[in-house]
């Protein structure tokens, strides 16, 4: 299965807050236009305010703590980009487990065709290398095959499209490793620290060249670039064809799920950040 786990970026998550399993079930139609925009605001600065029962805010938690420490995520007033509060998050290294620490909004339903512009501020903290910490996940759980089961570990049954800090200058990119095509890189810009930054994704959805894919930060155009951004059931038969495994993508294709946060840490350093000022808007 090597091929397989070297398609795949991800292993096994072990540890969730509020798993978010009903991902899996059949996401209602949207309207054609739909806005999501939180800036973590409480009358608390309680982590609760942020999951009403009505999942008008956000939906879940992900948490994979390494062996030896234990993730955090909450709300802070102590420096914001915008109003009085912004969500902290403390993800350390990895070990034997793969750190994670994000919040997820679920429920979506983003097709071929829709066009995508989630926005945020980052603030993260220090110096150290942040090689391959993912920030952002746009994924599809219930495009997996059910047939296939349960090898490659939860986060590989989410195909999707992420960004990575890659490198040591950090530079922002467009990680597509888990729809079976590479990375779309830029490297005008490292990714400044200890301070507020400003991160706009812009997409067309396609399952082929027929996609595009724009990344600003603070406002500044990093990488405008066309390319596939969405799983496509040809390329994910042929693979796992090679390994023979007969593997249909289930349709209809969509995007339920986004996440954002340390999505995943696999660097050597404790990481510290702070976001605020989230959107994701479909038109």
């Amino acid at each position: 299965m090597n091929l397989l786990r070297t398609f795949f970026f991800g292993v096994l998550c072990v540890a969730t807050l509020s798993c978010s399993d009903d991902q899996r079930q059949t996401t209602p139609d949207m309207t054609s236009s739909y806005l999501f925009a939180d800036g973590f605001e409480t009358s608390s600065n309680q982590i609760s305010e942020l999951f009403p029962p009505d999942n008008s805010r956000w939906t879940s938690l992900q948490q994979t703590n390494p062996t030896q420490e234990v993730n955090s995520i909450s709300i802070t007033s102590a420096q914001v980009s915008e109003g009085e509060d912004a969500l902290q998050i403390i993800a350390y290294p990895s070990d034997t487990q793969l750190s994670k620490m994000d919040i997820e909004k679920g429920g979506l339903n983003l097709r071929s065709g829709d066009h995508i512009t989630i926005t945020a501020d980052f603030f993260i903290e220090g110096t150290a290398a942040l090689t391959n910490l993912l920030l952002l996940d746009l994924e599809c759980c219930s495009c997996w095959d059910p047939e296939v089961g349960d090898d490659y570990g939860a986060e590989n049954q989410c195909p999707g499209v992420r960004l990575i800090l890659s490198g040591e200058n950090a530079f922002l990119s467009i990680e597509r490793g888990k729809i079976g095509a590479s990375t779309i890189r830029q490297s005008a810009i490292g990714f400044p620290r200890d301070q507020w930054v400003t991160v706009q994704w812009e997409m067309t959805l396609a399952n082929d060249m027929s996609g595009q894919n724009k990344l600003f930060i603070d406002d500044t155009l990093v990488i405008n670039e066309n390319g596939m951004n969405m799983p496509n059931p040809a390329i994910f038969s042929a693979i796992f064809a090679q390994e023979g495994i007969p593997f249909t993508l289930q349709e209809p294709v969509f995007y339920e799920r986004v996440q954002i946060g340390a999505t995943a840490n696999p660097s050597a350093a404790q990481i510290t950040m702070r976001i605020d000022n989230f959107s994701i808007e479909v038109e």
